[in-house]
């Protein structure tokens, strides 16, 4: 009966993750109008911008029939998706680079630190609030509350020069700022990114560290953690085997939400530590005003959240059984 129902299950799988996927075009939809309003919508005649401040009236009219702004806002707009679906996100106004280009040589040291950042949260944050959830009402409890509280109180930017001030400047161990390709080294990749993965992590591990918390709490409740304890049950297979499974939903739902703090803390981060990254990037491209630019990051950034949250609602299933397709 296994066998024969296995068919109909993977199925309902395949249903269920196309669902998903075609629910998410009509959110990228909305993104990408969004995305592109920015040019209308900020303030800041792109065209006043490239002819110059001394630019009389004509010269300006000639760069904004030139760059196509003088058409029908849905003309551009169709324009521009079908720009994107043939992988062209425009040419910058000021370097007169693709953006493509632009991205692709910033991309690494966000990717870095973003991947650098997710690993030491979750690390660091799911045994922290699997402690605090078995110990509850204990010093270890308290003492990991007042921590995440701690950093959810202090803004990143307050971390990130703490610990520049510190571990660069007083002690010398680290470098303040920079970024080395990993194609260099490993350790010198790493050693740049410490600083920066510690204080884009601050906010991130004290989320998960109070979800996890709260997820374990309700779990360890339950009557089957009484039973493994009565059958003589490790403890750490007890907490991280049997109830961190069952509490794992939650956990991982707040992981894919929380993506977002990584994103936009990745702007200031890389300000911070001058990493040049994405984040970097696009503020470099909002105090020119290079529209492109800002589209073509924020765009990217966007599509990441979404497939995130969309791998997180297919991750479902696979943690819990009892998820209906």
């Amino acid at each position: 009966m296994a066998t024969n129902g296995e068919p109909f299950k993977v199925a309902g799988l395949l249903k269920y993750i196309l669902r998903r996927v075609l629910a998410a075009i009509p959110v990228m939809a909305v993104v990408a109008l969004f995305v592109f309003s920015l040019l209308f919508f900020a303030p800041g005649d792109p065209a006043a911008l490239i002819a110059g401040d001394q630019a009389p009236p004509d010269d300006i009219e000639r760069v904004r029939i030139r760059l196509g702004l003088d058409r029908p806002f849905f003309t551009q707009f169709g324009d521009w998706l079908w720009r994107l679906a043939h992988a062209d996100l425009g040419t910058s106004l000021f370097t007169s680079l693709p953006v493509t280009e632009m991205i692709a040589q910033r991309i690494e040291p966000t990717l870095s630190l973003m991947t650098l950042t997710l690993t030491l949260a979750v690390l660091t944050a799911v045994p922290l609030g699997v402690t605090a959830a078995w110990r509850v009402g204990t010093w270890i409890d308290r003492l990991i509350m007042v921590i995440a509280v701690f950093g959810f109180s202090v803004p990143g930017f307050v971390v990130g020069y703490a610990l520049a001030y510190i571990f660069a400047l007083e002690l010398d161990w680290l470098p303040v700022q920079g970024y080395t390709s990993l194609s260099t080294g490993v350790w010198p990749w790493f050693r740049n990114l410490i600083l920066p993965t510690v204080s884009l992590g601050f906010v991130y591990i004290a989320l998960i560290t109070r979800i996890t918390r709260a997820s374990m709490l309700e779990v360890l409740q339950q009557d089957y953690v009484r039973t493994a304890k009565a059958k003589g049950l490790g403890l750490g297979s007890i907490l991280f085997i049997h109830a961190l499974k069952n509490a794992a939903v939650p956990i991982v739902t707040v992981i894919g939400i929380g993506f977002a703090l990584l994103i936009g803390g990745a702007v200031v981060t890389e300000s911070v530590f001058a990493v040049p990254g994405l984040g970097r990037l696009i503020v470099e491209a909002i105090l020119r005003r290079d529209f492109p630019v800002i589209q073509g990051v924020v765009l990217m950034f966007s599509l990441t959240y979404v497939l995130v949250n969309l791998g997180i609602d297919i991750l479902y299933i696979f943690i819990d059984p009892r998820i209906r397709y």
